[in-house]
């Protein structure tokens, strides 16, 4: 709301009901044995520890040794016990709870049925009137017992609740937390026997908890994307994010818009974001019988891939251009999806290309013009991996064969604990593991750990011992790093190593850390290890969308693809922002410049949402490598290669980049390519190129350097190449040449309009902070 706009008589009482209800905040699970009820205890300690009046009430522990200890410090409120089918049941004793009145009530299993004659048929009534009486309520669920996903869930699992909650119950919630545990670590759980006697057997299959994981990060990231897009509209922010993608498919009434819409589709499914689809007609004229019917079966189709449809009414289709970046503008648009006709330069420069108008209105927003494919056989949209060759049983192996599985063997294994933000309790996580593994004789040791000072974390170091650190000579002083050498000589079983992302200081044997616990890994040495999700490489350029920071800090995604377990710590903005008041995260002195930039609420939200994200695409990505039948899209067909153009400019990386992310999507190679026309190129250039091919290859792809003749010769010059690689999707930058240029020079994009029709073209738009900035 606007600061001076007065409120409405309705908004003041909703406002003055607001300060005497309670609050509420649901912990979320992909299932039972998740940790749950453990963090739901951890923060009602912590909340103690600030002088708030914590209770719990009807909590299960499962008399499990971790969270049985979290209870001993919080006040137990009895239960009214009884039994159903044999099994123990707990209720809330709703009078004794108002009579002592606390401001903090924890409790577990939301989805819970009353027992008969109870004053409320479900623990949710329950709350809800707690709640209504000023006390605010800290409780647990797991994904499966929200209706809707439930179902879904049990078409692909098998696993299904016995009790439920109504599907916008978590939208209740002031705030909703994910406890994200990896499927690895579940059935660990299982098999040690911490999760009890009874599991449901389809919880054994490390597919089906991947499942179930993959959903409830998806869920949450959705309703993190809400409170983000309500944020950004109380700000006065306009234009997307850059946390999520929404896909706009401009289709028309004709029958290659089913098309359009089917690769928006597709595109979005691959993106895992939304999608739109909007036509465009004269408002003027009726449809014609052939165009209703179009009409009708896009309608269809767009209900059936659940997207949002509108019909937009044009006085004159030249204003279409104008419309369309208007329409994606309004709705946060991140990639317009649309075709082009097929028109000769001369016929582009008098009767304009829509197309090309589109381009130059679109800022922030790519523009993705779809591959004429008419008269091409077995093509498909959107491509998957190639099925495994099965190996032969019966073959002898060679010794190069038997040797590089002897490597496997003896590497050690890598596990990543991710966060959306520092502060989130990742180091901690990793300390707490390592005590844990301690105490099954395992031999642990911490190689490198930063507590900040924070003393919650210095407390879970416990009885690890710590390898001292090398001193390394830097100018006039000595500073200190990873003695990655005594460890390997020590050689443990697991090593605690922080701070993935850091950069060592210069004389150092590696660059990089994570340098140095590949070679960890290398010599059988397993490692645990924690980094911030806007460290990844490939999410550099989001994170400067959302943020306004430019990390230099990265780590190619290629490490995150080698660990055997990713687990994100996921905290709420809100939980964040109190931790840095009470000085848990930085030093006193920089806590408000640190809430004013990049602990923002809204930076937070947007780094939260990206995190969820990443994660829940990485277990789609692992999914797939167990090949998996229902993770399994489109066919195989034709297989995919991107090929991205780039000069020596600034925007060069963000483009590359994005050629590693849609090829790592696409499962397909990737090239990126440089030509060199005229003189001899500068010693500047040649460290330009060292820089664009080094990070090429950190992602995975290659890079090509070629001559042309001339400057004339370097559009066919590319095209060429782009055909003999046969490239199925080209990724370029926006041109910057004014308009009255083009009419007397052909652009690099008007020449691929009319020549390069046969493949897939991602126009990608300059980031302009300028289109984020508060509305004025």
């Amino acid at each position: 709301m606007p600061p001076y706009k007065r409120k409405t008589p309705e908004e003041i009482l909703y406002s003055i009901y607001r300060l005497h209800r309670g609050r509420l905040k649901i912990i979320i699970g992909s299932v039972s044995g998740s940790g749950k009820t453990y963090h739901m205890l951890q923060e009602g300690r912590l909340l103690k520890e600030r002088g708030i009046d914590v209770v719990c009430c009807a909590v299960s522990t499962m008399q499990r040794t971790e969270t049985v200890q979290q209870l001993e410090e919080l006040d137990r409120i009895p239960s009214i016990h009884w039994s159903k089918g044999g099994k123990e049941q707990k209720d809330l004793p709703l009078e004794t709870l108002l009579k002592r009145n606390p401001e903090v009530l924890l409790v577990d299993g939301l989805a819970h049925r009353n027992r008969k004659g109870a004053q409320f048929a479900t623990r949710l009534e329950d709350i809800r009137f707690l709640m209504e009486n000023g006390i605010s309520v800290i409780t647990t669920v797991n994904v499966y017992e929200l209706e809707g996903v439930g179902e879904s869930i049990f078409k692909m699992t098998g696993i299904r609740a016995e009790t439920t909650v109504p599907m916008d119950t978590l939208e209740l919630a002031d705030e909703v937390r994910l406890i994200d545990v990896s499927p690895e670590t579940i059935l660990k759980r299982i098999e040690e026997g911490v999760l009890g006697d009874v599991t449901h057997p389809a919880l054994s299959r490390r597919g089906n908890l991947a499942v179930l994981r993959e959903v409830s990060l998806r869920l949450v990231a959705e309703g993190v994307n809400e409170s983000l897009e309500k944020h950004r509209e109380e700000h006065g922010l306009v234009g997307p994010s850059g946390a999520t993608e929404r896909i706009l498919v401009s289709a028309q009434y004709h029958w290659n818009g089913s098309l359009y819409v089917r690769r928006g589709q597709q595109i979005a499914k691959r993106l895992n974001g939304d999608l739109i689809v909007v036509t465009f007609v004269k408002s003027n004229k009726p449809l014609t019988k052939e165009q209703q019917t179009f009409k009708q079966s896009i309608i269809k189709l767009v209900k059936r891939v659940d997207a949002r449809f509108e019909e937009l009414q044009l006085v004159r289709l030249r204003k279409l251009p104008s419309e369309l970046v208007r329409y994606a503008i309004q709705n946060n648009v991140t990639r317009i999806v649309m075709g082009h006709s097929k028109k000769s330069s001369w016929q582009e420069k008098w009767q304009g290309s829509i197309a090309n108008r589109v381009l130059r209105k679109t800022r922030n927003i790519d523009v993705f013009l779809m591959a004429d494919r008419a008269e091409q056989e077995g093509e498909r949209i959107l491509p998957i991996k190639r099925p495994k060759r099965q190996e032969e049983p019966f073959h002898r192996l060679t010794s190069q064969e038997i040797q590089k599985k002897i490597e496997t063997i003896r590497h050690g294994t890598l596990k990543v604990y991710i966060g959306a933000a520092p502060g989130v309790g990742k180091t901690y996580k990793m300390l707490q593991e390592g005590n844990l593994l301690l105490g099954k004789g395992i031999d642990v040791v911490i190689g490198l750990l930063e507590t900040h000072g924070r003393k919650e974390t210095r407390e879970q170091i416990g009885k690890l011992t710590a390898i001292p650190r090398a001193k390394i000579q830097y100018q006039s002083t000595f500073l200190e790093e990873m003695d990655t050498e005594a460890i390997i000589a020590r050689h443990p079983e697991v090593v605690l190593v922080d701070e993935l992302a850091h950069t060592n200081v210069p004389g150092s044997q590696s660059r990089k850390r994570y340098e140095d616990v590949i070679r960890l890994l290398v010599n059988g040495i397993s490692v645990i290890t924690t980094v911030n999700v806007q460290h990844l490489e490939s999410l550099n350029d989001a994170v400067a969308q959302l943020t306004g920071v430019r990390v230099r800090e990265t780590v190619p995604d290629a490490i995150l693809k080698m660990a055997k377990e990713v687990e994100l710590i996921d905290v709420t903005p809100q939980m964040l922002q109190e931790r840095m008041r009470e000085g848990k995260i930085y030093a006193a002195e920089k806590v408000n410049q640190a809430l004013e930039s990049f602990f923002k609420m809204g930076n937070l939200i947007a780094l939260r949402e990206l995190a969820l994200r990443e994660i829940a695409d990485d277990v789609d990505e692992r999914l797939e490598a167990w090949d998996r039948d229902a993770a399994l899209r489109g066919s195989w067909s034709r297989q995919e290669v991107i090929f991205v153009c780039v000069d020596t400019g600034p925007r060069a990386e963000r483009l590359i980049r994005r050629g590693f992310r849609i090829a790592h999507r696409l499962k397909a190679e990737w090239y990126v390519h440089y030509v060199h026309c005229g003189a001899e190129q500068t010693p500047e250039e040649l460290k330009r190129l060292d820089t664009l091919r080094l990070l090429t290859e950190r992602l995975g792809g290659k890079m090509e350097v070629t001559e042309a003749t001339g400057s004339a010769d370097i559009h066919r010059h590319l095209l060429d190449r782009m055909n003999e690689l046969r490239t199925t999707q080209l990724i370029i930058g926006q041109s910057h040449k004014p308009l009255w240029r083009t009419l007397f020079k052909e652009t690099f994009i008007h020449y691929l309009l009319r020549n390069a029709r046969h493949m897939d073209m991602l126009i990608v738009a300059d980031f302009d902070p300028n289109v984020i900035e508060p509305a004025r």
